[in-house]
């Protein structure tokens, strides 16, 4: 792991999105400095001058370094001496500003941190995979599932072929919280998930369906064939899907389904992940992630737990963790596990000025570009009645 030492200092961040009300925002400030690797230093708040002014102070950003539009904020930052000046972006605002930002920060020469889904289209993340391919920067996408130390311990057994050839892969993420119309009252992040304006193509698939999708692609490394959805609105007035459920072919043979929801009575935040080979079979639960299942026919069920120290942890399950057993890890600590290979990658940019694109720990350009194209084949698919359609992108990472 690449160290402060090597870079002499830590990384400057600014931050764009994540003023007053929002969620998210402050996940990604916590995730970045939760192992004193980088310090927030700038940021533009909100699409409002005066509220991402208002906003610095709840990050301690300095008045002068407090912007009023991301605009501003690249154009200042660049022209700063490059002693100062910040180092990467994070863009924690609604799918729809994802592209613009992202794609005027990675041509000013400063890397990215961007939430998922990457963009509002496929065409846009397309154009940004272009722009991220031109220059020197590094790109991450923070599908921060893929931060959970079993989440990589079990990656690593799969790939070593601990569980034999992979046949089925079935992922699902279940909430309750859109059950009644939030939007319709004002709830800020009803509201722009559920508008196609900012949200994109899809609701509940493009929210959070793309992270099941991105656990299974990432445990498994299965490269998909093609797709078959249905995506339904439920609720009366809403003009995005809120239910979904999809087949994936993979290359292999295999099949995945994806199902995800934002209307299932008293479900919270529930992402699980089933995982069946010829030698063995995985489950893993993200509302209890420091335990993972492990099933062979004829012998005792195995519970893995969040051990560092065990025998069984391999390495790549080993160094996702920061604490000693029975102390729980969790969505801080595995959505800083994200940004800690962001900034592995960064340190090393900054002295070999070489920049790997696919062969990443953490989710990169590419894997952003795979979701978008996710996303507009389940809608596409789902549109002609569960039509097969492609899944296979160009760009997708083998």
């Amino acid at each position: 792991m690449a160290t402060n030492g090597e870079l002499g200092r830590k990384l400057r961040m600014g931050l764009v999105g994540g003023g007053q009300g929002s969620f998210i925002g402050r996940v990604h400030v916590t995730a970045a400095v939760l192992d004193n690797r980088a310090a927030l230093v700038a940021g533009a708040f909100s699409s409002d001058a005066a509220r991402s002014k208002a906003s610095a102070a709840d990050y301690d950003v300095p008045p002068a370094r407090a912007y009023g539009s991301w605009q501003e904020m690249l154009e200042r930052e660049r022209a700063l001496p490059v002693g100062e000046r910040i180092d990467f972006v994070t863009i924690a605002t609604p799918n729809h500003m994802h592209h613009p930002v992202a794609k005027a920060a990675v041509q000013a020469g400063f890397h990215v941190v961007c939430d998922k889904p990457l963009t509002l289209t496929l065409a846009e993340a397309e154009d940004l995979a272009a722009a991220v391919a031109a220059s020197k920067s590094v790109f991450v996408v923070t599908h921060n599932y893929t931060g959970y130390p079993l989440v990589r311990q079990a990656r690593e057994m799969i790939l070593a072929g601990e569980l034999g050839e992979i046949q089925a892969v079935r992922a699902e993420y279940i909430q309750g919280w859109l059950r009644t119309r939030l939007e319709s009252e004002g709830q800020k992040q009803a509201a722009w998930r559920t508008d196609p304006a900012r949200s994109g193509a899809a609701g509940c698939f493009g929210d959070i369906g793309t992270h099941a999708y991105n656990l299974g692609r990432y445990m498994t490394g299965l490269m998909p064939e093609a797709i078959s959805a249905n995506l339904k609105i439920f609720v009366a007035g809403r003009p995005l899907d809120d239910y979904g459920h999809a087949v994936i072919r993979y290359e292999n043979g295999a099949l995945g389904t994806v199902t995800a929801s934002q209307i299932s009575h008293g479900r919270e935040n529930d992402l699980r992940i089933q995982i069946d080979g010829t030698l063995g079979s995985l489950e893993w639960r993200q509302e209890e992630p420091n335990k993972m299942l492990v099933r062979h026919n004829g012998k005792p069920h195995a519970v893995y737990t969040r051990d560092p120290n065990a025998p069984f942890t391999n390495e790549s399950g080993r160094a996702a963790c920061r604490l000693p057993s029975g102390h729980p890890e969790a969505f801080f600590e595995a959505f800083a596990n994200v940004y800690r290979a962001g900034f592995d990658a960064m340190a090393a940019a900054s002295t070999t000025g070489a920049v790997e694109r696919r062969d990443t720990i953490y989710p990169n350009i590419h894997d952003g570009v795979e979701g978008m194209y996710f996303i507009e084949q389940s809608v596409a698919s789902s549109r002609a009645n569960g039509g097969w359609l492609p899944l296979q992108h160009p760009l997708a990472r083998r």
